[in-house]
């Protein structure tokens, strides 16, 4: 929301240190931070300051637009789809050739945008395991498995990736997001293809007994929980029509509470029928707890409240930051969603792009289309390069660690966070990324 107070740049302090917590924490305090209460703490400790300097300088419009208008909205759909996912279980063993993994990916990576990327991720990470543990290698199959279900796959549709549907909330239309498929599907074909043949490769490598051993213990896949679509499927059509753009009456000043929100009290209704239409023993099958999504809720909500002057800022001098080319939004967003969290990321660039709008945009980009206030090129730049580059590292996005720790749960070791950019992500992702941004940006 734009503001003319001259927020001073220190605000941002409470935001960079809460990004630099959910980047450095994990290596360095693994078991205290592993506490959802500390992430809790840490959040308020980090937000109290920023909500005493907002409410004393007037900016408590802000303020409400951050909490009770990003915050809450985003929360309870990556709660819906969380529950509601989770209540869908796939078991069986099919033989894991190179064919059969590739396929499993291609699902993953066409769902992604439908039940997002951590949905997908957690509908598909036990079966592939499954399906691969009579193989001997089998890492690499998990890393084409987090770049490309459990980030890249996800761009399609504001339900696929956090970061794009804050962008949607912003204004972007639900459909808009289909202009993305080129990239999209550019980038799937690539990443397909190419594990495809790193995976034969490593099928030859393997003794044959475990190829025997796989051929003979095979199982039927079968889905448990399958009412659960209808649901998702209702989050598809609430998130997609229940808007303003479709329900103007949403938009006016005095609408009521119940119609600001009824695209939320209609994902709570979904998410209250799957889990009591849901058999519980189908998430026991799923491990399903409460842990990852309340640790989402506590991160999250530091993450809104400090990243607040942030935005302001941003906005009010984003024509200081000599960004003015959709190839510069596309690396910068990027290379920040790599080591932060690809959903504030996204959200800073959306603001600076709209910064550049207030202020005057340049020659180049004057006259293009608009989309949701700011330059449609800037718009696609940004989606992007939030959600592609989210896989760069273990924690450019949520769903990666959990991909890797369930992984290593299940006895396959997983590179360093090190090691995954310069075994995988270096060599691997960021020449597709970089052929992305000449093709299409």
């Amino acid at each position: 929301m734009e503001s003319s107070f001259d927020i001073p740049l220190w605000t941002s302090v409470p935001f960079v240190m809460m990004l630099l917590c959910i980047a450095v924490a994990p290596l360095v305090a693994e078991k205290w931070w592993e506490q959802n209460k500390n992430k809790l703490i840490v959040s308020l400790l980090l937000s109290v300051p920023v909500i005493i300097y907002m409410i004393f300088n007037g900016l408590t419009v802000n303020l409400e637009q951050t909490v009770i208008h990003d915050y809450i909205p985003f929360i309870i759909l990556l709660a819906a789809l969380f529950v509601i996912t989770g209540g869908i279980h796939i078991s069986g063993d099919i033989r894991a050739t190179p064919f059969n993994n590739t396929i499993y990916l291609t699902i993953g990576y066409v769902i992604a945008s439908i039940m997002g990327t951590t949905g997908a991720a957690m509908l598909l990470i036990r079966p592939i395991i499954m399906t691969n543990k009579e193989r001997k290698f089998k890492m690499h199959t998990i890393l084409f498995f987090i770049a490309a279900v459990a980030n890249c796959g996800g761009l399609l549709t504001p339900l696929g990736d956090p970061p794009l549907f804050m962008l949607y909330l912003r204004g972007v239309h639900f459909t808009w997001f289909l202009n993305l498929l080129p990239e999209w599907t550019f980038t799937g074909l690539l990443l397909l293809i190419i594990y495809y043949f790193v995976d034969r490769y490593y099928y030859r490598k393997e003794k044959p007994e475990n190829i025997t051993r796989d051929n003979s213990l095979v199982k039927p896949i079968q889905i448990a929980g399958s009412k659960n679509f209808i649901f998702l499927t209702g989050v598809v059509l609430a998130v997609a029509f229940i808007n303003k753009s479709v329900i103007p009456a949403m938009g006016k000043e005095d609408a009521p509470v119940i119609l600001v929100f009824l695209r939320e009290i209609v994902l709570l209704i979904l998410t209250l029928l799957s889990l009591f239409l849901t058999k519980k023993q189908v998430r026991y099958y799923n491990r399903f707890t409460w842990s990852p999504i309340i640790e989402v809720a506590y991160l999250f909500l530091g993450i809104f409240v400090t990243m607040a002057p942030a935005l302001i800022w941003l906005e009010n001098n984003a024509g200081s930051f000599g960004l003015t080319h959709p190839w510069q939004f596309y690396f910068t967003s990027g290379g920040l969603s790599s080591f932060l969290d690809n959903t504030p990321t996204a959200v800073a660039f959306y603001d600076l792009a709209h910064g550049l709008v207030v202020s005057g945009l340049p020659a180049s980009l004057s006259g293009l289309p608009m989309i949701a206030q700011i330059p449609e090129i800037l718009l696609k730049a940004i989606c992007t390069g939030a959600v592609f580059f989210g896989s760069m590292t273990y924690i450019g996005n949520g769903p990666n660690f959990m991909v890797k720790s369930i992984a290593e749960d299940n006895g396959i070791k997983m590179p360093g966070f090190f090691a995954y950019m310069y075994k995988f992500s270096l060599v691997v992702l960021l020449p597709i990324f970089i052929l992305v941004q000449l093709l299409f940006i």
